[in-house]
């Protein structure tokens, strides 16, 4: 398995901005942000492949950009507009399969979990 290390998060006001890091340790053929708010199960946020296609789930598209360094050894994601409903913890994940077209795209297709990094936006 690959170790995932992240870093940023924190708190902001409605209508701010954060940007998380994930370190990798090894080679992925994807990686992904996930989120987990209280009482709700972990959804993908935004993935990349090693080709730099990206994925991201409905609710952040336009708010949100997923971004990696050439080796994707490094990934980021700006956030952009936060709302309170984007609080919860964001996990950095990471998987070396393609999954039939099916990378990252949830949890169920991945194979490294960072240790999670809280988000709170306060209204």
């Amino acid at each position: 398995q690959v170790q995932l290390v992240e870093s940023g998060g924190g708190s902001v006001q409605a209508g701010g901005s954060l940007r998380l890091s994930c370190a990798a340790s090894g080679d992925t053929y994807c990686m992904g942000w996930f989120r987990q708010a209280p009482g709700k199960e972990r959804e993908m946020i935004a993935a990349i492949n090693r080709y730099a296609i990206t994925r991201y789930a409905d609710s952040v598209k336009g708010r949100f950009t997923i971004s990696k360094d050439d080796a994707m050894k490094t990934l980021w994601m700006q956030m952009n507009s936060l709302k309170p409903g984007d609080t919860a913890v964001y996990y950095c994940a990471a998987s070396p399969h393609t999954y039939s077209g099916n990378w990252c795209s949830s949890p169920r297709f991945i194979n490294s979990w960072g240790q999670g990094t809280q988000v709170t936006v306060s209204s």
